[in-house]
This record gives C-alpha cells, sequence and structure tokens, in this order.
C-alpha cells in the first residue's frame, strides 16, 4: 500500500508541476524557463517545511513522507527539465542564460529549503 500511496503522490504532484509551469510560462514568455525555477522554488520551499514537521518535530504524521515527500514533491519539482532547459540555452548560443538558470536556480533552491526548514521549525 505504501508504494500505491507514493504513486498516486506522484501522480497529483506531476499534474501540479504541469498547471504551475504552465501558468507561469503562459505570463513571462520569454527566453528564461520562469515555469521551471518557480517549481523548483516552491517544491524546495514545501519540502524544507513538511520535512521539518514530519522528521524533526513529529508535528504530521511520519506517514505522509512516503506518499507526499517522495510522491508530489519528488514528481513536482522538475531537476531533470532543468538541466535540459539549460543545456538548450547552451547549444541555442545563451551559454550564460543557461549557466544563470542552473546557479540560480540552485542558490535559490538552497535559500528556498532553508526557509521552509526554518518555518516548519517554528510552526
Amino acid at each position: 500500500m505504501p508504494l500505491v500511496l507514493i504513486g498516486l503522490g506522484g501522480f497529483f504532484g506531476a499534474v501540479a508541476r504541469s498547471l504551475v509551469d504552465g501558468a507561469v510560462a503562459e505570463r513571462t514568455a520569454g527566453a528564461f524557463p520562469w515555469g521551471t525555477l518557480v517549481v523548483n522554488l516552491s517544491g524546495s520551499l514545501v519540502l524544507g517545511i513538511l520535512f521539518a514537521m514530519t522528521a524533526e518535530r513529529g508535528i504530521l504524521p511520519a506517514e505522509i513522507r512516503g506518499p507526499v515527500l517522495i510522491g508530489f514533491i519528488g514528481a513536482y519539482t522538475t531537476f531533470s527539465t532543468l538541466m535540459l532547459e539549460s543545456w538548450r540555452l547552451v547549444e541555442a548560443g545563451a551559454p550564460m542564460i543557461g549557466v544563470a538558470n542552473i546557479v540560480g536556480s540552485s542558490v535559490l533552491g538552497i535559500v528556498a529549503v532553508a526557509g521552509g526548514l526554518a518555518i516548519g521549525r517554528v510552526i
């Protein structure tokens, strides 16, 4: 049963990713993949919050870790897409934008996880 719940979490995470990425991309059409950045940062923030609330503080039941953290957040965040989009920017002759995408996502992702952990630790 835990694998089924992880799979269901993954289904909903993938759907959420598609909806968020699409909504952001519609509003920010251009060379930079803003939708992927928003998905990665929001996923990092929520992962930090939920990890702190389940693994560190025990506020939420440990049973949600698989379906929500592995399933939903795992499918929602988009590291492989980040890498593909960055490489496509390099191939399109915009290597600095590709590097900015990787560096910006990495630095801001760490900040989002730290922020999420801080929030989860005080809730």
